[in-house]
């Protein structure tokens, strides 16, 4: 068995599984496409209707939802580290 399905067996999640992925930035006018490419550039191309958005009730924030077809936790492991390293990130859940 190697690492990466180790990693999968100790996970409550079984993969492939759908898992959104929602993103917390300043209300800037790129903050959705830089959000998209980061977490494509782990999960290829994402499908209509799995991106969707609601920015704050003072307009001054962004939230970004993303759904992504999760391969292993590995994968999504690379997904958070790459969003939270973003100084245009405020936080991921």
């Amino acid at each position: 068995m190697n690492f990466e399905r180790e990693l999968d067996a100790e996970s409550p999640l079984k993969f492939p599984c759908s898992f959104p992925i929602k993103v917390m930035g300043r209300h800037e006018a790129d903050f959705e496409a830089r959000v998209v490419a980061m977490i494509s550039e782990h999960v290829g191309a994402l499908p209509p209707g799995s991106v969707r958005s609601r920015e704050s009730s003072h307009g001054r924030f962004l939230s970004v939802t993303v759904t992504v077809m999760a391969e292993s936790r590995e994968q999504l492991d690379n997904v958070y580290r790459a969003l939270t390293a973003s100084e245009h990130v405020l936080f991921v859940l």
